[in-house]
């Protein structure tokens, strides 16, 4: 018996993954995805988050899901082959994927909440250096970041935006997550700091009307912030599914020697 008998077919509207889609349409067994046991996601690293943000917002538990890449990078995802996909299941190693929960409080009061799979980033909305209050559990552990921006990154988030903002690339069953600051002006010389994955924090924007913030929890935008409130929401728990040869904490190490 295989280990996943109902199987979803998700794909991304580009042409590679519609082909794709068709090619495997009518070579296997598909169910509606609210009835599947795995999801099937074809496209690029965008289409998977989005596969997954879904299953947040409609799904407990959520399924695991099994990308496989018809776009650009595609660091998620596994190689396409539309042959021996059973095999590949059943050989499959799981990673568990935590997403932290992005409370943003906006300058005119109203709250929102956004899960984020990668990263919480701040970001300046003009010209205007955004000044941010940074607390830690609790602790005001930095008064004043002048800053273009500041993230939380998780372990699978920490090659993407964190990455290319010089974060630390933090190794999957880590247990932390990385602050990380957006061009820092002052002070000058801090980059930022790894955190235990139990940690709160807490930025807070000084002056917000005169240097107005926004808050984006992976792809989902809140403007005009206040304060975002950052922490792990170990209640909704993802499973993603590698391949043997392409896990993924396998390609979180190997980016540490790539020039």
């Amino acid at each position: 018996m295989t280990l996943y008998p109902r199987r979803a077919l998700v794909s991304s509207p580009t042409p590679p993954a519609q082909a794709a889609a068709n090619a495997l349409a009518d070579a296997y067994d598909w169910v509606d995805i609210e009835k599947a046991d795995v999801i099937i996601a074809l496209g690029g690293d965008g289409f998977l988050l989005q596969t997954l943000h879904t299953m947040l917002e409609w799904r407990k538990p959520a399924v695991p899901v099994f990308g496989m890449n018809l776009g650009t990078v595609g660091f998620l995802m596994n190689e396409w082959r539309p042959h021996d996909i059973d095999s590949r299941l059943e050989r499959a190693k799981a990673f568990k994927v935590t997403p932290l929960l992005m409370t943003a409080t906006g300058i005119d009061g109203r709250i929102h909440r956004l899960p984020a799979i990668n990263e919480v980033s701040l970001l300046r909305e003009t010209r205007q250096t955004a000044k941010i209050e940074i607390t830690v559990n609790d602790r005001i552990v930095l008064e004043e970041l002048a800053c273009d921006g500041i993230l939380v990154a998780t372990p699978a988030g920490s090659t993407a935006y964190n990455l290319s903002a010089q974060g630390p690339i933090l190794p999957l069953g880590s247990g932390m997550v990385a602050l990380t600051p957006i061009s820092p002006f002052r002070p000058r010389r801090w980059r930022g700091a790894i955190l235990p994955d139990k940690a709160r924090v807490s930025l807070r924007i000084l002056e917000p009307d005169k240097r107005p913030v926004s808050a984006v929890a992976d792809q989902r935008e809140i403007r005009d912030v206040a304060q975002v409130d950052i922490a792990m929401d170990r209640a909704r728990e993802l499973t993603l599914l590698f391949d043997p040869e392409h896990a993924l904490d396998d390609r979180i190490t190997m980016e540490q020697f790539l020039s």
